[in-house]
């Protein structure tokens, strides 16, 4: 059985078959998630956030994913390389730090712009 996985923030799509890792299904959306050891939950990179829901349509984390995690289990992050896809789903892929910061900058200096307009 398929079942269509949404990323958020650029709201790209995949349908994918039951069990197909989050991250196997962000690359075939396009999405970029993270990772150094390939998917082996050796590098930590890949956490994605899941609500309440999209926690009920993905596998539960294991206790070596959990141990891994620490607290941010109890946040809603979960390694997208050890979530498989159990339904319909959507899913959250945290910003890059750096980037973030850069996009906050570029925004601070639209808007100085915008009010010098003013």
């Amino acid at each position: 059985m398929n079942h269509e996985i949404t990323f958020k923030p650029s709201g790209k799509k995949a349908t994918v078959s039951r069990g197909t890792s989050v991250l196997a299904a962000a690359q075939r959306a396009g999405v970029y998630i993270p990772t150094r050891c390939g998917g082996k939950m050796g590098c930590l990179m890949c956490k994605i956030q899941v609500d309440e829901t999209a926690a009920k349509h993905l596998s539960h984390a294991a206790a070596s994913e959990q141990r891994k995690l620490g607290s941010l289990v109890e946040q809603g992050y979960r390694l997208a390389c050890q979530s498989k896809i159990e339904g319909a789903v959507t899913v959250t892929v945290p910003e890059d730090k750096l980037k973030a910061a850069i996009r906050r900058q570029l925004e601070a200096a639209r808007q100085e712009r915008e009010d010098e307009l003013w």
